[in-house]
């Protein structure tokens, strides 16, 4: 036996200790998240305002107003997820008075919505239903629909919006990896059934296509989670954030359509093609002060796709912290990444 063969016998037996490894703290983590026995426990503020299943939660406070927008995909209250790890809270603590706007789940009526019906319908009438003027705020999805409500507001001179803060919100979904999303925009006429059957593009088929697009993070989060000490801030915190992502919603099929084919094939946004109720999303023809959060370790919402987004901005402010999607809002890091400087920010508007 030469010696080059013996060298490579001692890598393959290396790298099958490796996976044995790998795949022991993979599945290590998955049991002992499926072992916790966590359950979250916060009561929801009171409603201002309701609309079918969209309502308005109040979160008090006494100084400028903040609406948070987020996703229609996932649950509102990963923006105010457990004790000691709520944005909206804090905020209420310091200075601000936010308010969150908790699309619900899509009903009979809200399953036939385009995303002209929640951002010049539903979103533009919550905005109507506010005190006064707000800092209008959208993560993720949400920050999409935040920035056509803030150009449609500034363009109608109604002045309901003062100003826009984004959190992780994608725009060039070609930026980094366009066949990626062009993989994701393919399955849509395999969902064809499903979406008619229910109205909705359901929230297996939802994560199914999360996991196309970060393939391996699953893998590496719960390895991650099976050498934490279980009772620490960070692990408590994966469980809460793990509990919320199963905690999905679906989404109505015109606007699933619109934004996968749309968004994710046909890049709308960044080649200036995306229109809500006929006016053009054109995020450079907004004057108001912008606040852009761009999370670098971010994989669902890559850096240069929200990069895409803040070169277009005129009156902006950028920050970037080191944090992943999830992390920035509601991680162990985010008091300090985001949350302190948003407020800041936003009481110095005035």
């Amino acid at each position: 036996m030469t010696g080059g063969t013996q060298t490579d016998q001692r890598a393959i037996g290396a790298l099958f200790e490796e996976i044995q490894r790998r795949d022991k703290a993979l599945i290590g983590g998955i049991a002992a998240y499926r072992r916790d026995s966590y359950v979250r426990d916060m009561r929801d503020p009171p409603a201002i305002w309701e609309e079918g299943e969209s309502r308005v939660l109040d979160y008090g406070g006494t100084g400028p107003a903040v609406l948070f927008v987020p996703s229609l995909i996932n649950r509102a209250y990963i923006l105010d997820l457990m004790e000691n790890a709520s944005m909206l809270r804090f905020l209420a603590g310091r200075g601000l008075h936010p308010y969150l706007l908790d699309w619900g789940w899509p009903g009979e009526v809200e399953r036939h919505f385009s995303l002209t019906d929640y951002i010049a319908g539903r979103l533009e009438r919550a905005l109507a239903a506010m005190p006064g003027p707000v800092v209008l705020a959208g993560y993720c999805m949400g920050g999409l629909l935040a920035l056509a409500a803030a150009l449609r507001a500034e363009t109608s001179g109604a002045g309901r919006v003062r100003a826009l803060a984004l959190f992780a919100t994608p725009w060039d979904f070609h930026a980094e990896d366009p066949d990626g999303a062009k993989r994701v925009a393919e399955t849509v006429p395999f969902m064809e059934g499903a979406m008619q059957f229910s109205g909705t593009l359901p929230i297996d088929a939802l994560n199914t296509m999360f996991t196309m697009v970060d393939p391996y993070g699953v893998g590496e989060k719960y390895r991650d989670f099976a050498g934490q000490d279980k009772a620490s801030p960070r692990a408590r915190r994966f469980v809460a954030m793990e509990d919320w992502l199963a905690d999905g919603v679906p989404l109505a099929a015109p606007v699933a359509r619109e934004a996968l084919s749309g968004w994710y094939g046909a890049n709308t946004p960044a080649r200036g093609q995306w229109r809500v109720a006929g006016l053009q999303v054109a995020p450079e023809q907004l004057a108001m002060p912008v606040f852009c959060a761009i999370p670098a370790k971010d994989r669902l919402v890559p850096a240069p796709s929200a990069h895409g987004l803040a070169r277009r901005l005129k009156n902006i402010k950028v920050i970037e912290p080191k944090a992943g999607h999830i992390g920035m809002v509601a991680g162990t890091h985010a008091e300090t990444s985001l949350w302190r400087p948003f407020a800041a920010w936003a009481l110095g508007l005035s």
